[in-house]
């Protein structure tokens, strides 16, 4: 029983750490659509990516292939696992310093630009490129954590209940204040330095990345509880 469980918890955990990357990164796309229409982007995100880690398990045979060298660039190996982190990693850094930029910079601003109207179809494609990224990163190390693959089925259907119960709360809390938005910008671009140097086999463990992220997250939390509003 405990070779079964063991496995199956760590996997779990695996999955809920990933799925949160998503809701942040979801969350933050989401403030961009008006109210009525949030949830809509953030179950559909949630529901393509659970969708695409199924149906990549389907195909495990290929998956693991990404895995092989495709070239070499001074001593360095490619694979196609690595092209993909890179893409994914350079996306996210990109949308998390953008995203940084206007919210700080363009938002101090005396006048500041009348924001686009951006269409549903475009941020939930934002949304799909990165939980392909996420999708093909988290099924190829489950490999490297089970073999049964039931094992893998059963964790990505549990994690996509506890991703579905804790998303609107998430949401919600990231939406209400500003200062852990920004943070959570950092996190998402935390995360793409860290899918750079894993597409070139740097590998960053990720105990670290999130053990400073949660102690950041802690920090933030406890200046919120201190810091007093002043009453008008």
């Amino acid at each position: 029983m405990t070779d079964i469980l063991v496995p199956l918890v760590s996997l779990i955990a695996l999955e809920v750490i990933l799925g949160i990357d998503n809701i942040i990164f979801i969350s933050i796309l989401a403030d961009k659509l008006p109210e009525n229409q949030r949830n809509k982007l953030r179950y559909w995100g949630i529901g393509i990516a659970v969708i695409m880690r199924l149906c990549l398990l389907a195909f495990i045979s290929w998956i693991l292939k990404l895995d092989q060298v495709l070239f070499s660039v001074m001593e360095t190996d490619f694979t196609g696992k690595g092209l993909i982190l890179l893409a994914g990693g350079l996306f996210l850094i990109y949308k998390s310093t953008k995203e940084i930029y206007h919210k700080s910079e363009i938002a101090a601003e005396e006048s500041p630009p009348v924001p686009k109207v951006i269409s549903f179809g475009r941020l939930l494609t934002e949304v799909v490129i990165l939980d392909l990224v996420f999708s093909i990163d988290s099924i190829i190390t489950a490999v490297g954590m089970v073999q049964e693959l039931w094992i893998m089925y059963t964790a990505v259907i549990i994690t996509v209940i506890i991703i579905l119960v804790a998303s609107r709360p998430i949401s919600e809390f990231i939406r209400k204040h500003p200062s852990f938005k920004i943070l959570a910008l950092c996190f998402l671009m935390m995360i793409g330095v860290a899918l750079l140097a894993e597409g070139l086999n740097f590998k960053i463990p990720k105990g670290y990345i999130y053990f400073s992220m949660a102690f950041a997250f802690l920090v933030d939390f406890i200046q919120m509880k201190t810091v007093k509003v002043p009453r008008a």
